[in-house]
This record gives C-alpha cells, structure tokens and sequence, in this order.
C-alpha cells in the first residue's frame, strides 16, 4: 500500500528521475544495513521492500507518481460488493525534468591558506632515510682529515697518527658507503613511481559519479601539494580484492580515508559512529562505513595519523550543509583536509605508501 506521508523517491536515496538501475543499487545499500538480522526493524525493512516494488515496476510507478494507491500483500481484500469508485479525479502529471547532473564548486585558490605555502617546497623527501645524508658524510670524512693533521702537526708519533688515520678513514670510508646505498635505493624508489601522484581508478558505474567527482577534486586541489599521494578503490583489509574503500590521500605520515556520496540536498550531521542526521532527523537514505575502514587501517598502519572524511554531493538541485563531524561538502575539504596535509608538505613515507599501495585493487 501506499504509504500517505511516505516518499518513496526520498527514503531510497534517489532522485523522481533516477533510473531502475539507480533505483535497485540504491536498495541493495539500504538492504544490507535495515534487514532485521542486521539490527533493522521489521516495519522498516517492509516499508523499503515496498518502496523498491512499486518504484522498480514501471506500471507500479508511474500510478505512484500520479498519486495512485495500492494493496501490499496481506492486506484485508476489499469487500465482494465495493462501493461504487469516486469521480475519477484528474492528477497533474508532473513535468519531466532533465536529470541532475552534480558538478565540482570552483574554490578560489586565494581562499585557500596553504595554497601558495605549498609551492616554497623544493623537492621531494623520502622516509625513513636508508643511512647518512651528503652532509654526515662529509663532516665524517673532513672531520677525520682534521684529527689526523692535527695530531701529525703536535708531533704524536707516527704510530698513532697512523692509527687515527685507519679509524678514522674508515669510519668514513663506511659512511660514504651506507650513503651510497641509500642513495640507490632512494633511485630505485623514485624509479618505480617516478612523479606519478595517482594510483587507482575511480567507480565507472552510473551510481558512482559521486566518486568521480571525489577523484577531480582530489587531482585538480591536493595533487598540487608535492608529498601528497592519491589512491581509489582500496581493500578494507589487508589481502582483500573488494575495493571496499573510495579514497586515500597521504602526505608524509597523514593518511585521510574518504567516503564520497550523492544524496538528497539539506543539513547533515555525521557523528564519529556514523550515525547520519539529515535536517535534525535520522536519515535512510544512506549509511556510512568510514568508522569501520578507520578502525582497520589504524591497525593496519599503527604509525600513521589517519582521520576520515564523507564527502557529500546533492543528488537533486540544492546545496550540502555540513556540522563537524566526519561530513564534509567539497570547499571544507580542500581548506581544512588540504592544510591539515600541507603541514608536512614535502615527505613521502615509502614504508605508509608501500603498504597503502598494496590495498589498491582497481586498476589505474
């Protein structure tokens, strides 16, 4: 039955244009987190299915679209002599509208704080260092030149001249060639990866545009920042091949996770649980899994600072407000993500990327 009160378009998540495909993706998300073996209610996972019923069946919705009414199953059959049907009344059928398309805000970059901090940056850093840098090495062998003059210089004997001269040359000799090698493996490194910032690719399918426009906005703000490194589609656990995670950005030690969504327009609060409030109350439209993948990559990267992000487009004409909390529109992000990444601009941690690497599993 119909429910008065209840719109069906609203409770799935979905635009009055969306397609079946969008239609049927969106129920199989809700599906999984208001089933009652889930910790759903009985009555809500009814009122789902029906939704689903009716806005699936082309014949079902477009009489729900005209205002039509109709029996659920296990609903009482009207009685054997109905009462003669009410004066048809006419609806108004509502003007089709060309679907939303939702598009990335243009952020000025004066508006940015770290934008032009960034670009003082010279070059690339990499962590942890293999062995000593240039300038441990050369104070080591200078430093060894000095002892070994001065003491030939004061008139100690030769013998222990020579001495200083073989200590101290090799530990010299022994710090150019962990230097050496470091630097090998630094080429080796920088070989591998080259300048490259993007690792991944972004969902194809037409229900994940909200994750492409994550992806642009992630190349066209933060890439500009020189350590930063930025990977799509991740495992939620280590060894998986389910790309259970939209986004990664990591900055030297900072690891931001990000979950990007296209819902209904209005004010939403997301709590650190990922309880979602749209307009002050509970929302179905969606839920949220980042406190579950934050939880899995702080044990899987025990020396990364990480926190999360929900990046929320509007599925409909209309703007996103945001509190504090895990929910961000895409302007937050870039300035408050952005600078909290360019604190330590230039490093690139090879042993976090190494590992983050290892959970992409979309190809790009």
């Amino acid at each position: 039955m119909l429910v008065r009160g209840i719109d069906y378009y609203e409770l799935l998540g979905v635009a009055p244009d969306a397609s079946t495909a969008e239609i049927r993706s969106a129920y199989r998300a809700l599906a999984k987190a208001m089933h009652p073996d889930t910790g759903g209610t009985a009555g809500a996972f009814r009122l789902l299915r029906e939704a689903y019923d009716t806005l699936a069946d082309p014949e079902r919705r477009a009489g729900y679209d005209q205002g039509d009414d109709y029996y659920d199953e296990g609903e009482d059959e009207p009685d054997d002599e109905p009462e003669p049907p009410p004066e048809p009344v006419r609806q108004r059928r509502p003007r089709p509208r060309a679907p939303h398309v939702p598009t990335l805000p243009v952020i000025e970059p004066a508006t940015v704080p770290w934008w032009d901090e960034v670009r003082r940056v010279r070059r690339v850093v990499l962590e942890p260092r293999n062995g000593p840098g240039r300038t441990v090495t050369l104070m080591a062998a200078g430093a060894t030149a000095f002892l070994v003059l001065a003491t030939a210089l004061l008139g100690a004997p030769a013998w222990l001249v020579l001495v200083f001269l073989l200590t101290g040359g090799g530990a010299a000799l022994e710090c150019g060639r962990r230097h050496l090698a470091a630097q090998r493996v630094d080429r080796e490194f920088t070989n591998a990866f080259g300048n490259r910032t993007v690792f991944g690719s972004p969902g194809v399918e037409e229900d994940e545009v909200a994750e492409r426009l994550t992806a642009d906005l992630l190349a066209r703000y933060l890439a500009r920042i020189p350590g930063v490194r930025i990977c799509h589609g991740l495992a939620a656990e280590e060894g998986s091949v389910f790309a259970d995670l939209d986004h990664a950005v990591l900055c030297g030690r900072r690891l931001v996770l990000v979950e990007s969504e296209s819902w209904l327009p209005g004010h939403y609060e997301v709590a650190d649980s990922g309880a979602v409030l749209r307009n002050g109350h509970p929302f179905r439209g969606g839920s949220v899994r980042l406190p579950e993948r934050l939880a899995a990559y702080r044990a899987l990267l025990p020396d990364a600072e990480i926190r999360g992000a929900l990046l929320i487009y509007p599925a409909r004409a209309g703007a996103i407000t945001v509190g504090d909390g895990l929910a961000y529109t895409p302007e937050r992000f870039v300035r408050e993500i952005g600078g909290w990444l360019a604190i330590d601009p230039s490093t690139v941690d090879r042993e976090i990327f190494s590992t983050l690497l290892r959970q992409v599993t979309s190809p790009g």
